[in-house]
C-alpha cells in the first residue's frame, strides 16, 4: 500500500514532511514500547523464526561496508530493523541490524523476508510488457479489450483509458486506498479478509480525477486493474509471474500471491507502526500480513532483500524483457513540476543528484527502496520493518541513513 509515490520510505530529495522530536536510543529498553499484535483477540503473537535455516547478518565484500554499517547500525537506534542488500562491480553485499522480531529479540538476519510493497508495481509491469512482446496486449488499447465486463463497469470512462495509462499512472481512475470506507474497514476489523475484488469496490462509479492521459498521478488502483488484466489473459497471473520472473531469474526466496506457504514463512518480519505518530511502536504484523495477503499487482511480494536485487539487475540487463520493452519502462512522464518522473512501473528519482532506476514502497508496517545507479553500475535494495505511510518522529533518522547512503555510492570510485 502506498498513498503517492514520495509519501512511503523518504526518497531523497522528495521526502514528507515528518516529526523533529526523538526516541530513546535503544529500541528493546524503551518503557513506552507497546508490544500490541493488532488481531481479534488482541493477545500478543509471536511467529516462530527458524533459525537453523536464517542465520547471518552479513555476506560478501564491498570497499564501502564499515561506512554503510554505521548508518545501518545508527538507523536500529531509532527504528526495530533494517536490511540492505549491494550489487556493484566488486560483486554482492548484505548486511542486517536491529531486531526482525522485538517481542523476543529476533536479530535481522540477510536472508529475513521483506514487504516489497509498491514495488511489486515494476514486477506487475513486466508481465504486462512480456505479454505486449507476444501481441497477446496492445499497450495503446482500451483497458475494456482485456477487462471482465463486471471490472471495466465499474471504472468511468474505461474505454478512454488504456493499458499505456495505467501503467504510468496517466489514467485519472481514483485512488482506493484513500477511500474512507477502505480505511474503515482496514483499521477497525482487521481480520477482515479482503479480496482483491474488494478494492474495486471502492472506486466503483466514481468519475476520473482528471482527463484521462492528460497528466501523471500515482494511484495504486492503475496497478490493481493491471492484476486483474492479467488474471483475464493469463488465467492466474501469481502462476505467471512466477514462470516468467521468479523462475528464470531463479530468485528462490521470492514469493507472491497464492505462493505455497507465501506469508507464512517463519523468515518473514513481524511489523511495526508509530499509529500515534509519538515514537511508540506497536506491533500490527496480523494487520499488516492481512491486508498484504490480499493485495495484487500494486502490492503484495516478499522477498529476501539480495532476490530483490537480482530481479532489478535481471530487467536492466535484459533477460526479461527486450531492449525495446525495457525502452518504452523508461519512457517517463512528468510530475506537477514538470520533472521527468515516472515510466511503465519504474520510477526515475535522483539519489544525491544521481539518476536511478527503480521503485520504493511502504505499509503499515514495512517500508524498501530498490534502485540502480547507472553511472555507477550500482544496485541496492535497503528495507525497514516499520510502517512509513503515516508520520513519526522515528523517521527522521530514516532520512539521515538514506542520505548518507547515497552519499557514499556516489563517493564510489569507477573502477
Amino acid at each position: 500500500m502506498q498513498t503517492s509515490k514520495y509519501s512511503t520510505f523518504f526518497l531523497i530529495r522528495k521526502l514528507i514532511t515528518i516529526g523533529s522530536s526523538l526516541v530513546a536510543r535503544n529500541i528493546t529498553s524503551r518503557a513506552s514500547l507497546l508490544l500490541i499484535l493488532m488481531s481479534s483477540h488482541c493477545a500478543p503473537i509471536v511467529y516462530d523464526l527458524n533459525t537453523t535455516a536464517c542465520t547471518g547478518n552479513e555476506s560478501g565484500e564491498y570497499s564501502q561496508s564499515s561506512a554503510i554499517k554505521e548508518v545501518m547500525n545508527r538507523l536500529v537506534d531509532k527504528v526495530p530493523g533494517a536490511a540492505i542488500a549491494v550489487w556493484s562491480k566488486e560483486g554482492s553485499w548484505e548486511y542486517a541490524a536491529g531486531f526482525a522480531k522485538v517481542e523476543n529479540k529476533t536479530p535481522m538476519m540477510t536472508c529475513n523476508l521483506q514487504y516489497l510493497q509498491s514495488i511489486s508495481k515494476t514486477y506487475t509491469s513486466v508481465c504486462i510488457l512480456k505479454l505486449a512482446e507476444r501481441g497477446i496486449i496492445d499497450l495503446k488499447a482500451p483497458i475494456t479489450t482485456y477487462l471482465l465486463p463486471k471490472h471495466s463497469d465499474c471504472i468511468k470512462r474505461a474505454r478512454e483509458i488504456t493499458v499505456e495509462m495505467i501503467l504510468n499512472h496517466t489514467s485519472g481512475i481514483p485512488e482506493y486506498n484513500g477511500a474512507p470506507r477502505y480505511i474503515t474497514r482496514l483499521l477497525q476489523d482487521p481480520g477482515h479478509p479482503f479480496v482483491p475484488e474488494d478494492y474495486l469496490t471502492y472506486i466503483c462509479g466514481k468519475a476520473p480525477d482528471f482527463e484521462p492521459g492528460s497528466r501523471y498521478s500515482y494511484r495504486n488502483t492503475n496497478y490493481l486493474i493491471a492484476a486483474l488484466i492479467l488474471d483475464k489473459v493469463t488465467g492466474d497471473h501469481g502462476t505467471f509471474m512466477q514462470k516468467e520472473i521468479f523462475d528464470p531469474l531463479h530468485l528462490q526466496h521470492t514469493y507472491y500471491y497464492k505462493s505455497d506457504g507465501y506469508l507464512d514463512h517463519s523468515t518473514l518480519v513481524n511489523s511495526y507502526w508509530d499509529r500515534y505518530s509519538n515514537g511508540n511502536i506497536e506491533n500490527v504484523s496480523v494487520l499488516q500480513r492481512n491486508n498484504v495477503r490480499a493485495m495484487i499487482g500494486d502490492d503484495g511480494i516478499v522477498s529476501t532483500p539480495a532476490d530483490a536485487v537480482l530481479f532489478l539487475k535481471g530487467l536492466m540487463e535484459g533477460k526479461l524483457i527486450t531492449e525495446e520493452s525495457l525502452r518504452q519502462m523508461k519512457h517517463w512522464v512528468n510530475d506537477a513540476k514538470g520533472n521527468p518522473t515516472y515510466g511503465l512501473g519504474l520510477d526515475r528519482t535522483l539519489l544525491d543528484s544521481t539518476e536511478s532506476y527503480g521503485h520504493s514502497g511502504g505499509g503499515l508496517g514495512a517500508g524498501c527502496q530498490l534502485y540502480y545507479l547507472p553511472t555507477k553500475d550500482i544496485y541496492y535494495f535497503i528495507s525497514i520493518n516499520l510502517g512509513t505511510v503515516t508520520e513519526s518522529p522515528l523517521h527522521k533518522e530514516v532520512e539521515v541513513a538514506l542520505q548518507k547512503i547515497a552519499v557514499i555510492f556516489n563517493e564510489e570510485k569507477i573502477p
